[in-house]
């Protein structure tokens, strides 16, 4: 079992932010619906609080002394909890407002996360919009688990998001290659690809979109409750699926400032088949682009560089492609789509560049 004590060890480990997201007083609303009397909240509102203070709290502290005891003196420092996961309608605004005045009042500093309900673009979403600007989250973790031509369709989602209210945390999102919940739904090429196009959009959104994750993370061979899952493992291996590929290659090439990567003065959206997000990376003194292609035919394009930096000729490519959309890593063949790296040359500040078919490459530049 993994308690809160081992996923902030975990999150501390691997340098990520924890995130736990705590019951609101309301099961699944998908499936028994029962809710906790407002009146017979105050349990699990002092869960939330003594969460908090098990993360960060002195050692003097009730909860930050039993973390000490447990063999980590020092906080956590979490700086993120959620209040329901994927609740909807005026049972769950009127418990997530209990929650949240409590907390602010004790721990103003901690960045609380609201849910819009399970669907992107529904009824109940757009409801919960509108209940939310009663509130003030920081953040509001929306869902998607959609065919893979949605989220093809969507990669400008986040274009004419109003910046005023909150920030997003895109905080479940899968392509389904049958249907929602189907046990039929495969990892493939596909699904992957679409997903890429789609997080070009996240990462040109970024002031918007804080946080994303793909969603769910494991799954044994053996023994599974949904489908696709990013990791799959046996009682003695395990493997990253297309989509995990996709997720690596985004999150280790993410850069530090936000570029723009312009065609005739728009962004590439679909455009033959394109999709492209661009940063820099102060650390390395790196521009990155993303391109991805999302048709069966390669395509050759331009690309001026406009900066007043000199440009190294040697460059990186890897590039992430199958011929087959149906293409799919498994344990018995774990490299069948994995990121293939090539050095390339630049002349200048102009260069050609040609995207495979079905692909996603990511182009390093000195």
């Amino acid at each position: 079992g993994l308690g809160f004590f081992e996923y902030f060890q975990l999150a501390e480990d691997i340098g990520a932010e924890p995130l736990p997201i705590l019951k609101c007083g309301m099961a699944c609303q998908f499936n028994s619906a029962e809710v906790v009397p407002l009146d017979q909240l105050e349990p699990y509102i002092q869960d939330a609080l003594d969460l908090i203070e098990f993360a960060n709290g002195p050692q003097v502290s009730k909860w930050g002394r039993i973390r000490a005891e447990m063999g980590h003196p020092e906080p956590f420092n979490m700086k993120y909890i959620g209040i329901g996961n994927e609740q909807w309608g005026a049972q769950y605004f009127e418990r997530y407002a209990l929650f949240e005045k409590a907390i602010k009042a004790k721990y103003p500093e901690i960045n609380i996360v609201s849910g819009v309900g399970p669907q992107p673009d529904d009824a109940l979403f757009y409801s919960a919009v509108e209940a939310l600007k009663k509130f003030s989250p920081q953040l509001v973790d929306e869902h998607y688990y959609r065919p893979p031509q949605w989220f093809r369709d969507n990669a400008a989602r986040y274009d004419n998001y109003d910046r005023s209210k909150y920030k997003i945390f895109a905080g479940e999102y899968a392509a389904q290659s049958v249907a929602t919940c189907s046990p039929d739904n495969k990892n493939n090429w596909d699904c992957a690809l679409s997903e890429a196009a789609f997080m070009t959009g996240l990462e040109r959104n970024a002031d918007l979109v804080n946080m994303c994750s793909y969603a769910p993370l494991f799954a044994h061979v053996d023994g599974w409750q949904w489908t696709p899952d990013l990791i799959w493992y046996n009682n003695l291996t395990s493997y990253g699926t297309t989509n995990y590929q996709v997720q690596k290659l985004f999150s280790t090439n993410k850069g530090t400032h936000l570029l723009s990567i312009l065609e005739a003065g728009k962004p590439l959206i679909g455009q033959e088949g394109l999709y492209a997000s661009a940063v820099f990376d102060k650390t390395t003194n790196e521009i990155i682009l993303k391109i991805v292609n999302t048709e069966a035919v390669s395509k050759t394009k331009n690309i001026s560089i406009q900066t007043k930096k000199k440009i190294q000729a040697a460059a990186v490519k890897s590039v992430l492609k199958s011929a087959d959309l149906n293409s799919m890593n498994t344990i018995e063949k774990p490299g069948e789509v994995v990121p293939v790296n090539q050095e390339f040359t630049i002349k200048g500040k102009n260069l050609t560049f040609t995207a495979d078919p079905y692909s996603l490459t990511v182009l390093k530049i000195k």
